[in-house]
């Protein structure tokens, strides 16, 4: 999350996902099961077509089911599906569903389960904003969601258990699109139950939902019915309240925490005891600075150059987030397997200014206000003296909340920072997803042809050495035109109490919870 389809705030993903563990008794295991708590962000909600953020995304994984999944090391596995066959052409799919896999209320699943929830979630009376960043491959999918269709002509229940899906040309990363909660399994009857059906989700996933109160907690029971077995865990247990996360594990309550920017020198000091309870991992993400082109004063490349050369990367990543971040050069993350990113445009500071004083603005300047999310007002600030003292210009900071991301994705922010995390881990869905001109999350306005041709040409580019260069000469073409400064990428850091067995966070911010289980804790000293 996700977002937009999962882009995040300066808290970074770890945060939403994991970020501080639930004010709890400190006790034993229940019986017949166990019970991890941990700190949740408030989802916005539980419905896959709606998945925009990666608070909704973590718990929505965790409730429902797709026919694959990605596994701990980012390979594709099966899940309802128990196994699959692509075409010689690349552009056809056909699933073979599992027996006896079950919705939490005890139905059988079938393909044409699957059907209803893609033509659903394609739908132009659903209006999902991520469905066609998702589907939109699947042949017919364009007119079903114009309303020229009634149906998805690419979607096809051969049999109950037989669910073939073809799409528009070969594309190597579309299987693990299936695993984005937009193409997850739902349950025709539950979700014409009522706007609401949400809160009462009839999934197929490891868990479900058991209670969802607001601003208080979030609770998941252990599904028994899950076709891969029941999970160790008993029950989850969000809070979702303002309870500092940190502290809470000093104390003994929780059984795990995100490790916030305050508490990091401590925390990383081995004199201290937390160290060895440390758990870090390098995320796939990566926060950049956007610059809306078709706005003034960005519409002017000049300009847009003049602030790459003003971003001093090292300095946010080393003195303001304290190390704890990496310095980003590329949009793309190093880390990504098969990438090989481009380099961005290098801080300079004295030829910023003579840049800026090229310009066509540059006796004119207008106002310019540095757009933030939520969380973000101080990164934001950091950023905007950093500019006005590298370029002799005034930047101020506004920090919106909902209307943040309406702002983006309406393409009316002229200067806004934010961040994505990979949904998958190819580079389409950094650079397809954030600059083609069609896609709804190229929130800087990018209409470039020459770009669209080369992004276009590498979804479908077999020979994986050519398609890495298409990749990597559509991303330079970004950076040399500056509409993209990359800032840094996120690294999780969360305290895991020894007594908590085999929970990772993936490169993606995934948290596996099916395998997790919870030894003793250590009881509560008397009052």
């Amino acid at each position: 999350m996700v977002a937009r389809l999962r882009a995040v705030t300066v808290l970074g993903l770890a945060g939403l996902l994991f970020s501080a563990c639930a004010l709890a008794d400190v006790r034993d295991a229940v019986s017949g099961g166990q019970t991890l708590r941990l700190r949740g962000a408030e989802p916005i909600t539980l419905d896959p077509a709606f998945s925009t953020d990666s608070a909704s995304w973590s718990y929505i994984i965790q409730i429902h089911a797709g026919l694959v999944r990605l596994d701990n090391d980012l390979s594709i596995v099966p899940d309802i599906a128990e196994s699959w066959s692509i075409d010689r052409g690349g552009t056809e799919y056909t699933f073979r569903i599992r027996e006896n896999v079950r919705f939490h209320d005890g139905r059988d699943i079938t393909a044409s389960d699957f059907t209803y929830g893609l033509e659903r979630n394609l739908s132009p009376i659903t209006k999902s904003p991520v469905a066609a960043g998702y589907l939109g491959d699947i042949v017919g999918a364009a007119e079903l969601r114009a309303g020229r269709a009634s149906r998805l002509a690419g979607v096809e229940a051969i049999d109950a258990r037989t669910l073939r899906i073809r799409i528009d040309g070969a594309k190597p990363y579309f299987l693990a699109k299936l695993a984005f909660p937009t193409a997850f399994v739902l349950d025709r009857a539950n979700v014409e139950s009522g706007p609401d059906w949400w809160r009462r989700p009839n999934g197929a996933g490891p868990f479900k939902l058991e209670n969802l109160i607001a601003s208080e907690r979030v609770t998941l029971r252990r599904h028994n019915g899950y076709w891969a077995g029941s999970a160790n865990l008993t029950t989850l247990e969000f809070d979702t309240g303002p309870v500092p996360g940190v502290a809470l594990y000093e104390q003994g309550h929780v059984d795990g925490a995100e490790v916030d920017l305050a508490s990091i020198d401590r925390m990383m000091d081995r004199r201290t005891g937390y160290r060895k309870e440390l758990v870090e991992t390098a995320l796939l993400s990566t926060w950049y600075i956007g610059l809306n082109s078709t706005v003034a004063p960005f519409d002017d490349e000049l300009v847009r150059r003049a602030f790459a050369q003003a971003t001093d990367r090292d300095r946010i990543a080393r003195v303001f987030f304290r190390g704890t971040r990496r310095a980003a050069s590329s949009i793309v993350p190093p880390d990504l397997p098969g990438a090989t990113p481009a380099t961005a445009i290098g801080f300079d500071a004295r030829r910023a200014r003579e840049t800026l004083a090229a310009s066509r603005y540059a006796r004119a300047m207008p106002e310019i206000t540095l757009a933030v999310g939520p969380g973000s007002a101080s990164v934001g600030a950091a950023l905007a003296e950093m500019y006005t003292r590298n370029l002799g210009i005034e930047v101020g900071v506004r920090e919106w909340d909902e209307e943040f991301f309406q702002a983006l994705e309406g393409r009316s922010a002229p200067l806004f920072l934010t961040g994505w995390i990979a949904d998958y881990p190819d580079p389409e869905n950094f650079l397809d997803i954030l600059f083609h001109s069609r896609s709804i999350h190229n929130y800087a306005g990018v209409t470039d042809p020459d770009l669209d041709r080369m992004l276009v040409e590498a979804r479908t580019e077999p020979d994986r050495e050519r398609r890495s260069r298409l990749y990597q000469d559509a991303e330079r073409m970004i950076l040399d035109h500056a509409t993209a400064i990359p800032l840094y990428h996120e690294t999780s850091r969360v305290l895991i109490k020894p007594y908590v067995r085999n929970l990772r966070v993936t490169p993606l911010g995934i948290l596996d919870f099916r395998h997790v289980g919870v030894g003793d804790r250590p009881r509560a000293s008397a009052p």
